[in-house]
């Protein structure tokens, strides 16, 4: 059986080490899966593969953690950002199901936390929060046990108080055509857009009666 004939952490990472096996370089590992080994120890062909296969096990666990640091992301996200990566299937399922098992990727709380932020920084419909999350991959289950919560009018209103300074000086008919617009591609329903136009409109008129051009209707 092959013989561990050394073990060199790496220069300038302390956190991998090279195995070799009679005295040629097999491959690394993390510090972690090396714990135990020592030079002079036989290996089997069988340990070996299994060693091989938590070295790449943690790579890719590695390699998700750091995409996670950046945001919370969907199970979906990180599967996708594995599988770009190179990473096999197998070794992409046993990583998302473990970083699962530890809360570290939770659907639920990944869609609370993108709902929120949206609401927050980027008001949007109902409909158009359930086509983004959707497409990150979200279980429609999860989708519509959140999305009623959204008061989609208060949100178009958010949204809308966000652009309103561009239209400063615009005609009326310009600042209804324009906002309607833009809010349309957020995903809101024409209903609640007129509805929220005709409510801003009125409270410029009484708080900024030089808002629009001239006072005029065009």
């Amino acid at each position: 059986m092959p013989i561990i004939t050394a073990l060199r952490v790496q220069t300038g990472g302390e956190d991998r080490v090279s195995l070799y096996l009679d005295d040629e370089f097999a491959f690394d590992l993390p510090l972690i899966c090396a714990a135990g080994l020592h030079t002079g120890q036989e290996l089997s062909q069988v340990e070996i593969k299994a060693l091989d296969s938590k070295n790449k096990e943690q790579a890719a666990y590695d390699r998700a953690v750091n995409y996670l640091s950046f945001r919370p992301r969907s199970a979906e996200e990180v599967r996708r950002h594995l599988v770009k990566s190179g990473i096999s299937d197998t070794v992409v399922a046993i990583v998302v199901d473990r970083l699962r098992q530890q809360g570290t990727v939770d659907d639920v709380s990944f869609a609370r936390f993108w709902i929120e932020n949206r609401e927050r920084f980027k008001p949007m419909a109902p409909r158009a929060l359930r086509y983004e999350l959707s497409q990150k991959g979200v279980g429609q289950d999860i989708i519509e046990s959140l999305l009623p919560a959204i008061d989609a009018e208060a949100s178009a209103e958010r949204a809308a108080e966000k652009q309103i300074w561009r239209y400063r000086g615009k005609s009326r008919i310009d600042f209804r055509r324009k906002l309607g617009s833009w809010l349309y591609r957020r995903g809101f329903d024409r209903d609640t857009i007129h509805s929220v136009i005709d409510r801003l409109e009125a409270e410029l008129d009484q708080s900024e009666p030089r808002y629009f051009a001239n006072g005029l209707e065009e």
